[in-house]
């Protein structure tokens, strides 16, 4: 048993509730729909359109097909062949043919050839959903995508992922990195559901009880996002580029909210397979939100999470991100379906009605990515609107039970459309 009952007034058991979720699923999803280019999916402008020079990119391709895979799962029409079009990309113009594993854009043509372990977490990602809803092409995908991390990212000596390569897969970086692991950690939860094999949950689990259950519990439950070769923390790490979008200096509270959801997520799977699922879990989960919540939100005055903060909890990126505060929703409710603590329903409804005043765009579509510190639109790190991802699955999530992964708890009946 991974759930309590939900006070009796919780917005999850609201019939109104959902639907204005859904509601607003329909409303990300048709403005992501633009986002279609030849070679995969590209990023949004503001008000929904690619710009002249826009070219895909892996992450958001993977992103794109894992979400538009879960609405298929769903029974909305119109997102199948988009399903289809994102595997394609990520098994032709996206990937290296010579060495294997997949660049950041077709062909490499930024000119980054490197193989990094963020993007093929989610590649990885959207190849289960993909075999899920049994899109052409997406079993061979998987394949490729467990072979390569099977081959090359996973130490079995360290238990996570390592960071990055050369295309040839030399020149391993001497950085071990928590945002990488951690998305590692929500695509080994969608492999064990889709390959029955349990094994991904034990790399899951060793991947929480190090970053986690040993570093972040060691520093009140702050999330150390930095570490060398040897696993020593570098708590100075871009200290002179704070607001880097993927390896930001000091705290990123938006990471300890969506690592306390996916701890959940692995309790509730290990308990479904049957296997040991450590105590541990639920208290470094509650840990990661109670330290997120205290001291990002309204810290410097105005409502809302700030991206960072250093390590006296003092802000240091004051823009308020999309993402972190749909991160921080899915996680409340994950704890609040995991414990039926009334303060989990306090926080939910808190960060829904902040997004709702202020990062829902009724105007142009979709959510503003970014805020500044005065809670204006802002686009100091993320430009556009690129992302359907994070905020598309905060309206899913309060509908799903922690197990199984999302787009397999979607696929009621495990029915697969005849492509």
């Amino acid at each position: 048993m991974t759930t309590q009952p939900l006070p009796a007034s919780s917005w999850l058991n609201a019939p109104a509730h959902h639907a204005w979720l859904a509601a607003e699923g329909q409303r990300l999803l048709t403005f992501a729909k633009a986002s279609r280019l030849p070679d995969g999916f590209g990023n949004l402008d503001a008000t929904g359109r690619l710009p002249a020079d826009a070219h895909a990119e892996t992450m958001n391709t993977a992103r794109m097909t894992h979400s538009f895979a879960m609405a298929h799962a769903m029974g909305l029409p119109g997102y199948a062949e988009l399903v289809a079009h994102g595997v394609a990309a990520l098994s032709g113009p996206l990937r290296d043919p010579e060495h294997g594993g997949w660049f950041a854009t077709p062909r490499a043509l930024d000119g980054n050839r490197g193989k990094a372990a963020y993007l093929h977490a989610f590649v990885a990602l959207a190849a289960s959903s993909a075999v899920v809803v049994g899109a052409p092409g997406a079993q061979q995908l998987l394949t490729d995508a467990i072979h390569i991390i099977d081959q090359f990212f996973w130490s079995e000596e360290e238990g996570v992922m390592l960071e990055s390569f050369a295309q040839d897969w030399s020149g391993l970086e001497a950085y071990r990195g928590a945002n990488s692991n951690m998305h590692a950690t929500e695509a080994f939860l969608a492999l064990a559901d889709v390959t029955g094999d349990t094994r991904w949950l034990d790399r899951a689990l060793r991947i929480v009880e190090r970053l986690i259950h040993q570093h972040a519990a060691g520093s009140q439950f702050m999330v150390i996002e930095h570490f060398d070769a040897h696993w020593q923390p570098l708590l100075a790490y871009n200290e002179d580029n704070p607001a880097d979008g993927f390896r930001p200096y000091g705290i990123t509270p938006g990471h300890g909210f969506e690592w306390a959801r996916l701890v959940l997520h692995l309790e509730a799977a290990r308990l479904h397979a049957g296997l040991p699922s450590p105590a541990w879990l639920l208290s470094d989960a509650k840990g990661l939100f109670a330290s997120a919540s205290e001291y990002a939100w309204s810290v410097d005055g105005a409502p809302g999470i700030v991206y960072t903060l250093d390590w006296n909890h003092r802000p240091v990126v004051r823009e308020r991100l999309h993402w972190t505060h749909a991160e921080a929703s899915a996680a409340a409710q994950a704890l609040l379906k995991r414990t039926g603590e009334l303060h989990y329903e306090t926080w939910y409804r808190r960060i829904w009605e902040f997004c709702d005043s202020h990062f829902i765009d009724r105007v142009q579509g979709s959510w503003h990515h970014e805020l500044s510190p005065h809670n204006q639109p802002s686009s100091k790190i993320w430009g556009g609107k690129p992302d359907l991802y994070h905020a598309w699955q905060a309206v899913v999530l309060p509908a799903l039970p922690l197990a199984p992964s999302m787009t397999s708890a979607l696929n009621v009946g495990s029915y697969v459309t005849k492509w």
